[in-house]
């Protein structure tokens, strides 16, 4: 499986953010995606998530076969919101996704615990505190099972504990053949992965 982008370009508010972007990346790779505030970062992840059209050029998902067809299928993305129901309790929130996204994996119980919080399934998703909350939407990559992991400031919101959590569960991830791209402006602890840097000022 590859995921690949070609030539690819992005436009925000109708102004060229980004433009000739290529990648491919294949089993096992991670890229991480750095720059200044709208440089672009969360542009091209909507993009390759296919929550935004490209402004020109192809992103493409090679050998997925029929179980994973195409990006949509194959990915897990998480964006700056959490996507969790506040009056909802942990529990309910991942049981929920873990039929939704189907192909279940771990446990609700396992998920929590491998970011964790394995005591905090009873209570609201509301009552918990910011880092919680972020590290309730990790577990969400760990109940169902998706080979392309696209996130977006994912340790937003974590201690330094917590950001050795995630880089050691995201390390984990390419080790098993999984595929991660990742925009953020702090280290995420990932050696040996490439690096694409959008050039764009501070806004």
């Amino acid at each position: 499986m590859r995921l690949v982008a070609e030539n690819l370009s992005g436009e925000r508010g109708g102004e060229s953010v980004f433009e000739g972007i290529d990648f491919d990346l294949g089993e096992g790779d991670g890229l991480i995606v750095t720059g200044q505030n709208g440089s672009g970062k969360s542009t091209l992840l909507r993009i390759v998530a296919g929550l935004l059209p490209a402004a020109s050029g192809v992103i493409r998902l090679d050998g997925g076969d029929e179980k994973w067809p195409d990006v949509a299928a194959a990915c897990h993305y998480l964006g700056h919101g959490n996507a969790m129901k506040t009056a909802l309790t942990v529990e309910e929130n991942l049981a929920f996704w873990r039929v939704f996204s189907g192909e279940p994996h771990l446990d609700v119980d396992e998920a929590l615990d491998m970011v964790g919080l394995p005591q905090v399934g009873h209570l609201p998703y509301g009552y918990l505190s910011t880092g919680q909350k972020r590290r309730v939407s990790i577990a969400k990559l760990l109940v169902s099972y998706r080979p392309l992991w696209l996130l977006d400031e994912p340790t937003a919101g974590l201690d330094k504990a917590s950001e050795a959590q995630f880089s050691a569960l995201m390390r984990a991830h390419l080790d098993d053949g999984g595929i991660i791209v990742a925009a953020t402006h702090i280290p995420l602890g990932l050696d040996g992965v490439a690096e694409l840097r959008l050039g764009g000022a501070e806004r």
